[in-house]
């Protein structure tokens, strides 16, 4: 669907397919075993797929270019390996990790500045970062480098001629920032021990720094009264086309909950928070009214505004020479996250969904059990989550083995026996994960 040049029929329809996202970090000094816990849930079209995409790090040519989604630009001499989870028509991630243990997520916001009509898109900018950069700083400016060059633009749907600007979450071992755009201007603000971002501006006069021009040019539009003191979000932010109420409450949830379980956070809590439906519920409620915050919760069942179509917790350890890039499809309610890691080649049926249901994809085999689930939520969330729960805690367990393997096999150089045994560890569990899907979606039908 294309909207038309009506200002009316443009607000229809781009409410209509309104982004939701939610990213949320705690760092060491927030969790159980002081490492870096980052967990984000991409919502878009309930329709859209999103597999995983598996790069691995490469030298470049100087002087040569890469094709991001609609802009051609200078490539680096060297990128690095990442695993991303990536809308299928798209080049670019909607949060990945990279071989150095950077994590990026990014979110739509909507601001008074209007978009490009071509760019760089929000998930081009978190692929770059990832590529790019060795530190959460370094990603950082290689995304604010690249948002002053060539700004943000471009249709961010498949089927409808619309973009945003963003903003994103961005962690490493050590260090967390979050950065916020309109077009080519943006603040941004180191956590402290733990932070969330969601679907609007947040940081208000409480950043660390802003982009040279974003008071000149604040000023000029008249948006910013010099006399006061500059604050990002109330210059910037725009609520006159998406309602505030569809992300503040979800913010507000999520700052609540790392508050809540700082200094005891882990990847399970983390993949708690990112299934949370309000008041410790798992257990989403049909027909709630979407004039209500609560309507929209971290776990999003919000059709057409958006649904949850892929999730990832990466826990990010000093100890370990690789990040576990724990990954879920569809809604993380009713699904389960399976330990995945660079240091091996991804199942390839984790790779593959396009623009129609296949039986050779993970991602489609989740999106029947979703719809299989829809029926009845009360009763079949309890059954889709017990299986999960018990096979989850598996993984949990077994990884934590594999990992600990894996680590004294690369400490002795034995770096190809490494790979081996978690790239065996993997495809099992995607059997494992797949045989169990199947069984649960026919049960349910």
């Amino acid at each position: 669907m294309f909207c038309s040049d009506s200002p009316d029929k443009k607000k229809a329809c781009r409410q209509a397919y309104i982004a939701g996202c939610d990213t949320l970090v705690a760092l060491a000094s927030a969790t159980a075993d002081g490492s870096v816990v980052f967990g984000k849930n991409s919502d878009r079209p309930a329709d859209e797929s999103q597999p995983l995409c598996q790069e691995f790090g490469k030298k470049h040519e100087r002087g040569s270019t890469v094709k991001c989604q609609y802009l051609e630009i200078p490539q680096v001499e060297e990128t690095y390996s990442v695993i991303g989870s990536r809308p299928h028509w798209l080049w670019g991630f909607e949060h990945g990790v990279n071989e150095y243990g950077v994590a990026i997520g990014n979110e739509a916001v909507f601001t008074k500045e209007e978009p490009s009509e071509t760019g760089l898109l929000g998930m081009d900018l978190v692929r770059l970062g990832l590529e790019r950069g060795r530190t959460a700083r370094a990603a950082l400016e290689v995304i604010t480098r690249l948002i002053e060059e060539y700004g943000q633009g471009g249709a961010a749907y498949e089927h409808l001629n619309w973009g945003y600007s963003n903003s994103f979450l961005i962690a490493d071992q050590a260090e967390a920032y979050i950065l916020e755009t309109a077009g080519r201007e943006y603040a941004r603000k180191e956590i402290d021990a733990v932070g969330s971002i969601s679907n609007h501006i947040a940081i208000g006069s409480d950043y660390d720094r802003v982009s040279k021009s974003a008071m000149q040019r604040a000023a000029e539009k008249g948006w910013w009264d010099q006399s006061r003191q500059f604050d990002f979000s109330a210059v910037y932010r725009s609520t006159e086309m998406v309602p505030p109420h569809i992300s503040e409450e979800r913010l507000r949830q999520s700052t609540n909950l790392l508050q809540e379980f700082r200094g005891k956070i882990s990847p399970d809590i983390m993949m708690r928070f990112l299934r949370d439906h309000y008041e410790s519920r798992t257990t989403f409620t049909p027909g709630l009214d979407p004039s209500e915050g609560r309507c929209y919760s971290i776990c999003m069942h919000a059709d057409p505004v958006g649904t949850t179509a892929a999730s990832v917790v990466a826990h990010i350890r000093r100890k370990y020479p690789f990040v576990t890039y724990w990954a879920s499809f569809g809604n993380p309610c009713c699904g389960v996250f399976l330990p995945l890691y660079l240091q091996g080649r991804v199942p390839s049926v984790l790779l593959k969904a396009g623009g129609a249901s296949s039986n050779d994809s993970v991602w489609w085999l989740f999106k029947r059990l979703d719809e299989a689930v829809a029926a009845d939520y009360a009763s079949n969330t309890f059954v889709v989550q017990s299986a999960w729960a018990e096979l989850e805690s598996e993984f949990v367990k077994q990884a934590a083995e594999m990992e600990g393997a894996a680590t004294l096999l690369e400490g002795r150089g034995k770096r190809d026996q490494a790979k081996h045994l978690l790239e065996g560890f993997m495809h099992d569990n995607v059997n494992r994960v797949a045989c169990c899907a199947e069984r649960l979606t026919a049960e349910l039908g």
